[in-house]
């Protein structure tokens, strides 16, 4: 096997550097939440479904924190101060304040010892259920195998999810071992997820708990029926990229494409949300055992891809210590690239030929 040439103490500067910028932004993440992160708390403490409108019970909860002025304070500690005063569950304490019309009580005092205990048994049950998944995950790779590498990836977007599901069936008898569904066009800008099934959509299928669990049960029966564990692939950015983190690791998902840089770049999401989101979410993956992509392949396709190398490059690095910051394994890290270069372009380079010379110089700007 061929080997690459690097400069170790060029690529070691690059990582320190990295984690400078990382480090900053951890200091602004550590100091806030969002909405996303708090709608993901209120979904582990076990309120899920809509209400009569269609509106997520999680939304309805975040939302009235919000015009509160309570939402700093978190999900968690008012749902308790509710179960102490109320003297309810954890889920009945998070419907009641969602579904109510007369305004919040003022946040006073600490709750109760029983009530702070029903909270954690509630997010301690959530908690089981994403180890549990990724339980599964390892014994069926254990018992099934994989296919040989480098693994091959396919796209299956209908709309329609139980098309999804066939056609994913169809992608592994074909020799996929990785069926991705895209989302359905611009669902990173929804400041919700959808319920239940989806069966129609634009440009790709809705993210959601019950699409993901349809996708999972037919990959288990490829699986089963080819013989080795086909993996299933979604995306977690955009605006709720921290609940569709959860759903994905509670229905065994086995890759997420997962990267704030896509929301800022090419959606104008808010970056100082964005950021934090990703923090949070990728907390989740790192315990679900997901294996993340992160979003460079997208950068190209406002740039020249010789001349933007080197930005790519500086992403990744960020990218890395973003994740290892959050408790990702080197093995759950699948950094995106985008080098669609001429190989001539390299190979003049390497032997100091004129040919595309100054193109060339941007893949090392990085390292100068």
């Amino acid at each position: 096997m061929a080997s690459v040439s690097l400069d170790v103490e060029a690529v070691a500067r690059c990582r320190t550097l990295a984690g400078r910028v990382s480090g900053q932004l951890r200091v602004e993440i550590d100091a806030h939440t969002t909405t996303g992160i708090e709608r993901t708390v209120a979904r582990a403490i076990g309120l899920e479904g809509v209400d009569e409108h269609g509106t997520p019970l999680a939304n309805l909860l975040v939302d009235r924190l919000l015009a509160a002025g309570q939402l700093g304070y978190g999900v968690a500690h008012r749902v308790a101060l509710e179960c102490a005063f109320q003297g309810c569950t954890p889920v009945e304490a998070a419907e009641q304040i969602a579904a109510s019309s007369q305004p919040l009580a003022a946040m006073q005092g600490a709750p109760a010892e029983p009530a702070c205990q029903a909270l954690r048994d509630a997010i301690a049950a959530s908690v089981a259920r994403i180890d549990a998944a990724r339980a599964e995950r390892e014994a069926r790779i254990s018992r099934l195998g994989q296919g040989e590498t480098p693994l091959r990836y396919l796209i299956v977007a209908t709309g329609n999810i139980h098309d999804d599901a066939l056609q994913a069936h169809s992608a592994a008898y074909a020799g996929a071992d990785i069926v991705a569904v895209i989302r359905a066009t611009a669902q990173s800008l929804l400041d919700y997820v959808p319920e239940g099934a989806t069966t129609e959509g634009y440009g790709g299928t809705y993210a959601t708990q019950e699409n993901f669990r349809i996708l999972r049960q037919a990959l288990d029966r490829a699986s089963e029926e080819y013989g080795r564990y086909v993996m299933g692939c979604n995306y977690s950015s955009g605006l709720c990229m921290s609940e569709i983190a959860y759903m994905g690791a509670v229905e065994r998902l086995d890759m997420l494409l997962n990267d704030s840089m896509y929301g800022i770049l090419f959606r104008d999401i808010n970056m100082r949300r964005t950021v934090i989101d990703q923090y949070f979410s990728r907390r989740v993956i790192a315990r679900a055992g997901i294996i993340i992509n992160t979003g460079e392949d997208n950068y190209l396709t406002t740039a020249d891809a010789v001349e933007a190398a080197h930005t790519v490059l500086a992403s990744q690095f960020i990218n890395e210590s973003l994740g290892q910051q959050a408790g990702l394994e080197a093995a759950q890290m699948g950094l995106g690239h985008a080098f669609e270069i001429d190989p001539e372009t390299i190979v003049y380079n390497h032997l100091n030929q004129p040919r595309e010379l100054v193109k060339a110089k941007a893949v090392t700007k990085l390292f100068a």
